[in-house]
């Protein structure tokens, strides 16, 4: 048993390194990036409308270059931009599965990298995407449309299924909320739920009902097996052959696997199928398997086809839940006669079933998402039956005959409106920083205790066990100390000080139309996830997007202290009712034996029209040993001849963030060298459409002596007491782009993301 068992994990070992080779050679070529290309293939899943364009992936068939054929791979994510200036004729009516042939720009997938933060190059990686891009807005109308799907050929016909009925539960009901929710629930369109409504179902902790999970196929399976029963006793003919339980069984199991195709076969979708492929093939055998030992087998070759599945949420979470059901699921009991007795027995089951998922789960949500609603428990309790008995089966049902889709919408807006009133009236979700490993396993032995059918004794012990996990102790800089972490947040800017008691964010990060902005998606995970439950201080150094962009995202998830800025007074920003202060040099204060000043601006206030970078709020921050940081927002050759006037024997610094992304108009000679930093942080996007930095910045900082720190290809850049350190390298995964050394030299610019009409 030992030596089968090393066995099984060396091939396990061998087999997911052969994937990962194949897997990896197949991303698109560095040299590539940025050219001018034409890819002909299929359009590979339902594109998704939004404010800026199409969005939908491609399976290439062919690319060329300048008429010399190119290799590609299997699959890219494109868009398909709306400028302005374009006619709305110009936008192409996609449809999945049909084939084209498109004059594209790509790069490799490349995307921000923080701690803790969600791994979009690991799904990048999961869906065999090697590239994304854009189609090129100025030959638009090369692209060629090359044929409708194939009706006969599966790949082409599938996704061809799906967004015919997506579209028609899509235009059968007015309310686009509801009619989103609905594909969602009915053919797995996630993407039709807006941004919205996803951050209202996480804060309610219903997430996991609006895909199409476990449970909705499992319950269509029976509804399904029921049917065919009913039907196929009905045949005598038929049952002479087959008997009506084997037909039933195996019927539907076909039907949930094609359902499961439909919804686009997730992991939870997988996950069900085999189990009930397995459940039907052990009883048609005689086999008496364990239920357990069934979701050990689908979960095996669940990871046998696809080794990532076990980096994935939805994988643990799903099989977990299955596992609590089948082990510690409410046991059998006498039900007396009577709808009433059976009625009572079926809520006492469904809320031990609720009781089961929503605390025996509780750790793992908390280890992969940091957080836990507690008011989960009650929207919950209305919100699974509702979708799972009725708005589900009407929706499925309204796909074959459209009339019972308002019905299914006639239930599924109340439901809306009811989350949206428990989201108003409930504190906001229980956040927990990331903790060690040993806490989350704790946790996780202490929810089962508290779920097993057990002694009261024993299951007291359950939240004992999980007290690491919930209140840990995130670490802090010593007294007199500070820490400073660069975030990688894309084209922006987003820098975190952390003294022992104190937290201070210079900038909050860009906001991307379309693509939403860093304090949601960025620094509103790494905040929760390093314990940060407020902020003492947010400062946004100018009113560019690039830097104050995830400041209202930000203002509404955690409580915000005091705001200085150099804003217009207009500004939004400065109506959520946050105390505010206008940059000015010369303010100081000192937080846990730390001095923080500001050097610049010398008058207060947004700047002039089209100068707002001049206006930068400049913040010097030293500790108690005397180490320096230097915060330079978007100030620019001027702005910095005037500090070293003012004063230049205290612009020295160990830390430079660098000006204006690396632009060319900031950095200059005589400023670099009274800084003199040690190192020099630029946070700029991969391949921006800028060229920062620029490489005469590089050279100046070259010329002094400076180590140089690119957040697109370092990541987020973290110095503290103890060195520095870069994401990408102190977290290296073999799916993640490594950017060459030296990147091509690329054109300047003085201005990143103006304001409309400010010059660039």
């Amino acid at each position: 048993a030992v030596l089968a068992l090393v066995a099984a994990a060396l091939l396990a070992q061998a087999w997911t390194e052969a994937r990962v080779r194949a897997r990896l050679g197949l991303a698109l070529d560095p040299a590539l990036e940025g050219l001018d290309l034409i890819v002909q293939g299929r359009v590979d899943d339902l594109p998704q409308p939004g404010p800026d364009g199409l969005r939908f992936t491609l399976a290439p068939e062919q690319g060329w270059r300048d008429g010399q054929p190119v290799a590609l791979p299997p699959r890219i994510s494109l868009s398909w931009p709306r400028p302005e200036a374009w006619p709305e004729a110009v936008m192409p009516a996609l449809r999945a599965g049909e084939r084209w042939r498109l004059p594209v720009r790509l790069r490799r997938f490349h995307a921000p990298l923080n701690p803790h933060g969600h791994d979009l190059e690991l799904w990048a990686f999961e869906q065999s995407l090697g590239a994304a891009g854009a189609v090129r807005p100025g030959l638009a109308g090369e692209a060629q449309r090359l044929g409708p799907p194939r009706p006969w050929w599966p790949p082409e016909a599938l996704p061809a299924w799906r967004q015919a009925l997506r579209d028609r539960v899509l235009l059968a009901l007015p309310d686009a909320r509801v009619a989103g929710l609905l594909a969602a629930l009915a053919v797995g369109d996630q993407g039709a739920i807006p941004a919205t409504d996803w951050e209202l179902f996480q804060q309610t902790g219903v997430a996991h009902l609006m895909s199409i999970s476990g449970l909705h196929i499992t319950l269509f399976a029976a509804l399904a097996a029921a049917a065919i029963g009913t039907l196929w006793r009905a045949w005598p003919a038929a049952l002479r052959r087959v008997p009506a339980p084997s037909a039933a069984r195996w019927g539907g199991v076909a039907l949930a696997t094609a359902y499961a195709l439909l919804s686009g076969w997730g992991l939870p979708a997988q996950r069900t199928a085999l189990m009930l492929a397995l459940g039907a093939l052990a009883t048609s055998g005689g086999w008496r398997w364990p239920p357990t030992l069934v979701c050990l087998w689908a979960a095996a070759l669940l990871v046998l086809a696809d080794p990532w599945a076990l980096l994935q949420p939805g994988f643990w979470l799903s099989c977990a839940a299955v596992w609590l059901l089948l082990s510690v699921g409410a046991p059998a009991e006498p039900i007396a006669p009577g709808w009433r007795a059976r009625a009572m027995a079926a809520m006492r089951q469904a809320a031990h079933t609720q009781w089961l998922a929503t605390i025996g789960l509780a750790p793992l949500a908390m280890l992969w998402f940091g957080q836990f609603v507690p008011l989960g428990l009650l929207a919950n309790a209305v919100a699974v039956p509702l979708i799972t008995w009725g708005v589900t089966p009407l929706a499925l049902l309204g796909l074959l005959w459209p009339p019972l889709l308002a019905a299914a919408g006639a239930l599924a807006a109340p439901l809306l409106w009811g989350l949206q009133a428990l989201d108003a009236w409930s504190p906001h979700p229980w956040t927990v920083p990331a903790g060690p490993p040993w806490a989350g396993a704790g946790a996780l032995l202490g929810a089962w205790l508290l779920v097993a059918r057990l002694p009261w004794r024993l299951r007291l012990l359950g939240p004992l066990l999980a007290l690491p996990l919930l209140w840990p102790a995130p670490p802090r800089p010593e007294e007199g100390r500070f820490s400073l972490l660069a975030a990688d947040v894309g084209q922006g800017s987003a820098v975190l000080l952390r003294t022992r008691r104190h937290s201070l964010l210079f900038d909050a990060g860009p906001a991307t139309p379309g693509a939403g902005d860093a304090g949601a998606r960025l620094l509103w995970p790494l905040l929760r996830a390093l314990g940060e439950r407020r902020l003492d201080l947010l400062v946004l150094s100018h009113r560019d997007l690039d830097h104050v962009g995830g400041a209202s995202s930000l203002l509404a998830r955690l409580p915000v202290a005091q705001l200085r800025h150099s804003l217009e007074p207009s500004h939004p920003l400065l109506a959520r009712g946050v105390p505010s202060t206008p940059c000015q040099a010369g303010q100081r204060w000192d937080w846990d034996g730390v001095r923080f000043e500001l050097i610049h601006p010398f008058e207060p206030g947004p700047g002039a029209k089209g100068q707002t970078n001049a206006a930068s709020c400049v913040l010097r921050v030293q500790d108690a040993r005397g180490r320096v940081a230097l915060m330079t927002g978007d100030i620019g050759s001027e702005q910095e001849a005037a500090l070293l006037a003012r004063d230049a024997r205290a612009l020295r610094a160990e830390v430079l963030v660098v000006a204006h992304h690396g632009s060319r108009g900031s950095s200059s000679s005589a400023f670099l060298q009274a800084v003199d930093p040690e190192w020099a942080v630029i946070q700029a996007g991969y391949r921006n459409r800028f060229g920062h930095p620029h490489p005469e910045v590089l050279a100046r900082l070259g010329a002094v002596g400076s180590k140089v720190v690119r957040t697109d290809r370092c990541g987020a850049w973290e110095w503290s007491e103890a060195g520095a350190t870069c994401t990408r390298e102190v977290q290296p995964r073999h799916w993640r782009d490594r950017p060459p050394p030296e990147p091509a030299a690329q054109a300047g610019s003085v201005v990143a993301m103006p304001r409309a009409g400010e010059p660039r």
